[in-house]
């Protein structure tokens, strides 16, 4: 087919095939293929095309969360990871920039064979030896890189200089992919730490469940990774028979209706059609709202939160006052040393550190203080190497929020305080003789009173392309995880983002369909949304949004609110869907033609002359974009718990809101197992306009099925 197209294009035979990249064929039918404008506006016109989408790239979103979570394997019999046990016979698909199967966290000791549906294999390569890399679990590992290349418009491949900075293998360079699989589906590691920081055992969410790699981020300049090579990479998964995909990958946000056929968003619909789950990272451009991305309604959308371990560092002054900051710092007590702050033009103004240079003579035997702004956290690393370049002794950085400790050292004193403490520190210095610090090397501590917060780099909501569908869906661990990378200096490293969320969340969705193998991808969705908490799981307190001031999280910061895996086991209701509910209740609506929806879906499609309303689209939220009045929104519920049982509504309506539901009672039995019911919406807002936000709860005194709403109220269009 993808010939044949060609050839419509160019009519040379040769160079037509030449062009051809990648042909995909297992999920859906298509190919890649370098183009000219004008070849590519001719193969947009031919009846049988349904897009011809440009090529781009995507970025990286980049052993105590599981026990913050409630899997730990001290826990009883009940746990989820125990009765699933721990993830056996599940495959977990991950698409990333590689693997390093050296690394403990890929033994196989006391896994059983490969399962039998697995039709993949691992990729051999000069540096890349299946025989030694791959086992019982990671038994699949596979590169994609013609995609970049065509764009690059280069063999890189083949480059001497591509060797030095990469590997042309599914062997992992940059150490991201690596994180990611070892936190989703990695074997029990012990004696794991961050120089002697976080020691003990690290795993992976589902620690019996194996591991396939498709290699498809690249760490070349201008590489990252290319849309070609993503959706070939799903391609492969589908045929190979994941039961799971993990993403922890994604673009500029996202702008217009039509973005799903430019996103990961419309091969992961195949994949989803063939039963695979498709977890993905939310992005990392909170705290600004409609940030989210991969914001397709049948992916598992996954915000980052933290968890109850910080690292607390004393920083103690000559005047015998006492800060605590956060750090990795793993060395000696430095003694008291003289602290500077370089002052600018203007006295007030705070002196940043993004303008450290290494002509900053003034720092050396020193310790420094500078302020960081929020989106200049990329800088921290050069300002750490300025400060030990120029001879300063240690570098105190203000800013707020202070968890996120990827860049910091564990040899040189660099700590994280908050611009209050960081305000406290400059007026010391300014009205100090001889101001002096004493630094002490960092501590791990677990449980209060430190409590979750959604970090402040994690996209937000709302959904900037089908307002009427809530993302992200969920949050999970995401600031300062542990877990396995590419050995240099340490096996293991903490690192930070959405990218670490994600593969959480995959883990346990591994768990789930190990023990509800039957289960549909958007039930599994379902049942993470409904049962989450919206308080820490240990102290009971509000989980708090991070941002220019912290506030009580909402749905646009979390979705249903912190991932509860072993509620989820037994959600009690699911907002179920299938095939025809995503073509007909979204991909209708959403206003695509129907003849590329049927191209798209290999079938023939009549969308119905009156639209349903994208509000009615049956996801385990209720997000109102637009309320002037009244509205009325139908959702359908199926029963996967006990045959027989008695539903009550609990309604905690947004302010201002009126909400009736009908019926308020659900009764199941054997021969009713789903149940659909409406409720009207009402505003009584008359002069403001503003997002409100409140929940439904259907309950039998033991289940709690809790959906998320939010409201966005409009002023009443003026009369005449």
């Amino acid at each position: 087919m993808s010939w044949e197209f060609m050839h419509m294009a160019n009519p040379n035979e040769e160079a037509a095939r030449d062009s051809i990249i990648y042909s995909y064929k297992h999920g859906f039918s298509g190919f890649a293929a370098k183009l000219t404008k004008s070849q590519a506006k001719k193969i947009a016109e031919l009846p049988d095309v349904v897009h011809v989408i440009p090529n781009h790239l995507y970025k990286l979103h980049t052993t105590r969360s599981w026990d913050y979570l409630g899997l730990s394997t001290s826990f009883p019999p009940t746990n989820l990871l125990h009765e699933a046990n721990m993830g056996d016979g599940i495959i977990i698909g991950v698409l990333d920039t590689g693997i390093w199967p050296e690394s403990e966290a890929y033994n196989d000791k006391g896994l059983g064979p490969i399962p039998s549906k697995w039709k993949g294999h691992c990729q051999s390569s000069t540096d890349f030896n299946p025989a030694k890399a791959c086992n019982r679990k990671l038994i699949g590992a596979k590169y994609f890189i013609k995609g970049l290349e065509a764009e690059l418009g280069m063999p890189i491949i083949k480059d001497p200089s591509f060797l030095t900075k990469e590997f042309a293998s599914p062997r992992d360079r940059n150490g991201h992919g690596t994180h990611t699989s070892s936190t989703a589906g990695g074997s029990f590691a012990p004696n794991a730490s961050y120089h002697g920081l976080a020691y003990g055992t690290v795993r992976g969410g589902a620690p019996k469940a194996r591991l396939a790699m498709y290699k498809v981020c690249w760490d070349w300049p201008n590489g990252g990774c290319n849309f070609a090579d993503i959706i070939k990479g799903i391609d492969e998964a589908i045929h190979d028979g994941v039961d799971i995909l993990s993403l922890s990958l994604g673009t500029n946000t996202p702008q217009f209706a039509d973005v799903d056929m430019h996103s990961i968003g419309f091969p992961s619909f195949h994949a989803v059609m063939n039963g695979i789950t498709v977890v993905c990272s939310g992005g990392n451009d909170g705290p600004i709202p409609q940030t989210v991305e991969d914001a397709s309604p049948w992916i598992i959308t996954v915000a980052a939160s933290s968890i109850d371990r910080s690292f607390p560092t004393l920083i103690t002054l000559g005047n015998n006052r006492t800060f605590t900051g956060q750090s990795l710092y793993t060395g000696k007590e430095t003694g008291f040393i003289s602290i500077v702050y370089q002052e600018s033009s203007d006295f007030e103004d705070n002196r940043y550190c993004d303008t450290l240079n290494t002509n900053d003579t003034w720092a050396a035997g020193k310790v420094v203080l500078c302020f960081l702004v929020k989106g200049d956290e990329n800088n921290l690393g050069t300002a750490l190497q300025v400060v030990q370049v120029v001879g300063g002794l240690g570098l105190i950085v203000a800013k707020n929020p202070t968890r996120t400790l990827d860049y910091y050292a564990s040899d040189f004193p660099s700590i994280a305080v908050s611009f209050d403490i960081g305000a406290q520190l400059l007026d010391y210095i300014r009205y100090s003789r001889n101001p002096q610090v004493k630094l002490s090397p960092t501590r791990t501590h677990i449980g209060k009173p430190v409590s979750t917060h959604i970090a402040s780099f994690s996209s937000r909501g709302p959904n900037s392309v089908a307002p009427a569908i809530l993302k992200p869906d969920i949050a999970a661990p995401g600031v300062n995880i542990l877990a396995a990378v590419r050995p240099a200096e340490t096996l293991y490293e903490f690192l930070s983002g959405t990218s670490m969320a994600a593969p959480h969340v995959s883990g346990i969705v591994a768990l789930l369909k190990s023990l509800h193998p039957h289960w549909s991808p958007a039930a599994i969705k379902s049942a993470l949304v409904t049962t989450a908490w919206q308080t820490d799981p240990h102290s009971g307190e509000p989980i708090i949004a991070e941002g220019n001031t912290d506030k009580i999280a909402d749905p646009f910061d979390f979705g249903g609110g912190l991932v509860n895996a072993n509620a989820a086991k037994d959600p009690g209701l699911v907002y179920d869907m299938g095939f025809s509910d995503y073509v007909f209740s979204y991909l209708c609506p959403m206003g695509y033609n129907t003849s590329a929806i049927g191209r798209i879906i290999n079938g023939f499609v009549t969308c119905a002359n009156k639209m349903p309303s994208l509000v009615d689209f049956n996801v385990p939220s209720l997000t109102i974009p637009s309320l002037r009045k009244t509205v009325t929104v139908k959702r359908t519920v199926t029963n996967v718990g006990p045959v027989n049982s008695k539903y009550k509504a609990i309604i905690e309506p947004p302010l201002g809101i009126t909400i009736k539901v009908k019926p308020e009672t659900l009764i199941f039995n054997s021969s009713t197992k789903k149940i659909s019911f409406t409720l009207t919406i009402s505003t009584s807002h008359k002069y403001t306009t503003g997002n409100y936000f409140g929940s439904l709860t259907w309950t039998d005194g033991v289940h709690k099925v809790r959906s998320p709403i939010s409201v966005r109220t409009e002023l009443p269009e003026p009369a005449g």
